[in-house]
């Protein structure tokens, strides 16, 4: 019995949903690679998840308009499927191929019913692949989003790390710097930096550029906010590795440092905080 060209795709995919079944998970299988983690079994499930509410959104007769309500169980279980490629590291095409895979089954299956009625036969191959189009493209998109989730959660933890509080004496932290300083950067160093500050009472910070490649008048006010803030909680700054390029590019710049302690090297910058604490470092004698 052919299927009748006002439902055709919908009754393709009601009768044959099995065989559909078994034909895409081929057909993803075949376009995968062998690095990917992803296992047959979850392969199958995601297959049919997604093809139960095809089919409730092609029954629904809108097949022009994903946003409309019948279309919502279809984009949650598309989204689903690209945050969790996304995270396995998949790549946009891949994770588009798990929809555009469905073509070929659907395809081999309206010319089966179709074949005889080439004008319902195309236009039902049109409709199926439009619809099929706007599916991926929407997979695509909430790929790429996860994506940029994951990198700025990346970004994020790496920002945590590249700024390390350590502690040198009690009472004296320090906050080696390495890289470029910006916006957001210095909200996580002065973050970081006032927590620590907190947690130990601390009162003396030294904070370390040696490893900061250029001062620029941003950098430069980046900075002044961080001491502004040690000072609001009772802790004194001290800037160190102030090296000679950086020396003139900051009075070429005009930026002043005003009432900020800074040294040229981590070293001398400890001898100042240990003598403002009352400390000092002497050598022991030598036993014979």
């Amino acid at each position: 019995m052919a299927v009748t060209s006002k439902r055709g795709l919908a009754e393709v995919l009601e009768r044959f949903e099995k065989e559909l079944l078994a034909e895409w998970v081929n057909e993803q299988k075949q376009a995968l690679t062998h690095r990917t983690t992803l296992k047959e079994e979850q392969l199958r499930q995601q297959a049919a998840e997604f093809f139960a509410v095809l089919l409730q959104g092609v029954r629904g007769g809108n097949l022009s308009d994903l946003e409309r309500a019948e279309w919502e169980d279809a984009r949650q279980v598309l989204a689903s499927v690209s945050r969790s490629r996304a995270l396995q590291g998949f790549g946009p095409a891949q994770t588009a191929q798990f929809v555009l895979s469905l073509k070929q089954p659907i395809f081999n299956r309206l010319r089966q019913e179709l074949g005889s009625d080439p004008q319902t036969f195309a236009d039902e191959v049109w409709t199926s692949t439009v619809l099929l189009d706007r599916l991926a493209l929407y997979t695509t998109e909430v790929f790429q989003k996860g994506r940029d989730e994951v990198i700025s959660r990346q970004q994020q933890e790496m920002l945590e790390l590249s700024t390390p509080v350590v502690k040198l004496w009690d009472g004296i932290l320090a906050l080696p710097l390495i890289g470029t300083l910006d916006s957001q950067r210095t909200q996580v160093v002065m973050e970081t930096l006032l927590e620590a500050v907190v947690n130990t009472g601390a009162t003396i910070a030294i904070i370390d550029i040696t490893g900061v490649p250029a001062v620029d008048t941003r950098v430069a006010q980046h900075l002044l906010k961080t001491v502004a803030a040690a000072r609001l909680m009772g802790a004194d700054c001290i800037i160190s590795g102030i090296r000679p390029q950086i020396a003139q590019t900051i009075v070429h710049l005009g930026v002043a440092l005003p009432d900020v302690i800074t040294k040229a090297n981590l070293a001398d910058a400890f001898q100042v905080a240990l003598a403002r604490l009352g400390l000092q470092v002497s050598p022991t004698a030598v036993r014979a």
